[in-house]
This record gives structure tokens, sequence and C-alpha cells, in this order.
């Protein structure tokens, strides 16, 4: 139980950054439609933590929930340095 519980705590903030962030950034209008995101980032949250005790166990939620939060960075950071993703400044 331990196991998943620090998956959940430890994994789920940046998972759910993740996941928020590259809605925020694929969507058209960034200025109008950053706040919503951030307002919604909260379920986000809640719903990563949820599925860290959907696994069997503590070493599965932690591979799975750290494998896609890496994946999911890794995807982030390669499209914005190819172009494909750009914040609106």
């Amino acid at each position: 139980m331990w196991g998943k519980s620090t998956a959940a705590v430890f994994l789920g903030l940046p998972l759910a950054v993740m996941v928020v962030g590259i809605c925020a950034l694929l969507s058209h209008d960034q200025a109008r439609t950053t706040l919503p995101w951030l307002l919604v980032f909260f379920l986000f949250w809640i719903g990563a933590m949820t599925i860290a005790f959907l696994f069997r166990t503590g070493r599965q939620a932690w591979l799975w929930m750290g494998g896609a939060t890496l994946l999911g960075y890794a995807v982030l950071h390669f499209s914005k340095a190819a172009g494909l993703l750009r914040i609106a400044g």
C-alpha cells in the first residue's frame, strides 16, 4: 500500500501538470484557454492519484506512472523543440 501511495503522491502531480500543459499548449487561443485548463487541473491531479491505486502492486504503479510521466515530458520537450508546439507570447 505504501508503494501505491508514494507513487500517487510523487507521480500524480507531474503527470497531471504534463497532461494539462499539453492540452493548454494544443489550444489555438492560449490566452483564453489557459485559465480554464488551470481550473480543471485539480480534477486531473485527483484522477492521476486515483490511477495509482488501480495497479496490483506499488512497483507496477511506479513503473507505469513513471514511464508515462517520462514519456509525456519527452514528447512535450521534443514537440516544442521541433516547433510543433509553441508558447504564445
